[in-house]
């Protein structure tokens, strides 16, 4: 073999491997765009910022098998510190964005330095009751400065290009966003950091007794976590040009736990598929009955009990399944 095509071939098997995350970044793509035409821009957008806020949770849940009550709280944090930013400090809209996406990290990793340390149920409600803290400190604490429960108005002005209040602009830039979370996510869970951070799932204890510092990974999990769910905040803000305590409400914690358990757990794609499936149903029943939030409820234990792999891993079953059976007849043959 030459020095030439040795050199290549490195190259070539990098290409490779690379090929699956270009692929699944040109699916999503076209499959956003597609829904234009059907749910309109404006829904779409939303849409992606809501799966760019479900992934976060989705690899501290389903990846690392944390869940988490008070989630939301951080995706109020990229809001209010983004919206803040912008109507106290600098109009730079991109400025906005890194405000949140730092406060994020800082609370974060505030709150991780201890919160990871516990585990199941008293993981779950402390962070929950942090996010109440929060929910408090925003609608009532620093009313004078967050207007409570009258909300705010953003202050972010154009920055070249980056005209915020142009739909078309603003659902390029989510969709940029989008696909740039769900490739770093990607890469993330592939890399030998992610392997750890699953095996941390399936047995702490064996992780730990091969050397590994389990606790710095947790902490780092839920750090990135936190992170990208105040980015989304961040996006939100940009986009509703208005904020209020709702974005911070510890109740609408069910909504990223929910799509999780529809699309399923550990999957990138069924963070997508869940969040995509649960804001169509929310849309489409709270136009048909007052109170929708009982059917959803019916709903989640339809998919607990018979889909627990959820949307995703029954169609991959699927899939398995009808292969298998088409190979077995064709060895009959």
């Amino acid at each position: 073999m030459s020095g030439t095509t040795a050199g290549l071939l490195p190259k070539i098997q990098g290409f490779s491997r690379k090929m699956p995350k270009v692929r699944d970044l040109l699916i999503l793509a076209i499959l956003f765009v597609a829904l234009v035409p059907i749910l309109r821009i404006f829904r779409v957008t939303q849409f992606m910022i809501f799966c760019i806020f479900v992934m976060s949770l989705d690899l501290l849940y389903g990846f690392m098998g944390y869940l988490s009550f008070g989630h939301v709280l951080y995706l109020g944090v990229g809001v209010y510190g983004s919206i803040l930013f912008s109507v106290y400090i600098n109009t730079n809209p991109i400025l906005s964005i890194v405000a949140g996406v730092l406060a994020g990290l800082l609370l974060s990793g505030i709150l991780g330095s201890f919160l990871v340390e516990l585990k199941g149920a008293a993981f779950a409600l402390t962070n929950m009751a942090f996010n109440y803290i929060g929910y408090f400190l925003i609608r009532s604490t620093f009313q004078k400065i967050t207007y409570g429960d009258d909300g705010l108005s953003s202050k972010v002005m154009p920055w070249g290009f980056l005209n915020f209040s142009n739909e078309t602009v603003a659902y390029v830039f989510v969709l940029i966003c989008f696909l740039g979370v769900f490739f770093l996510l990607r890469n993330l869970v592939d890399s030998p950091f992610g392997v750890i951070v699953k095996s941390i799932k399936e047995k702490e204890t064996r992780v730990r007794f091969l050397g590994y510092n389990t606790y710095k990974y947790k902490w780092i999990t839920y750090m990135i976590a936190g992170t990208i769910a105040s980015f989304a905040g961040t996006l939100d803000t940009l986009y509703l040009q208005y904020v209020s305590p709702t974005f911070i409400h510890p109740l609408t914690n069910i909504e990223p736990v929910f799509s999780i358990l529809i699309g399923g757990a550990g999957n990138l794609y069924g963070a997508i598929a869940g969040g995509m499936v649960y804001m169509l149903l929310r849309d489409w029943l709270s136009t048909i009955v007052v109170q929708w939030e009982w059917i959803l409820g019916i709903i989640l234990l339809l998919v607990v009990f018979w889909f627990r792999t959820g949307l995703v891993g029954f169609v991959k079953n699927l899939v398995a399944t009808l292969r298998f059976r088409i190979k077995k007849k064709g060895m009959r043959r």
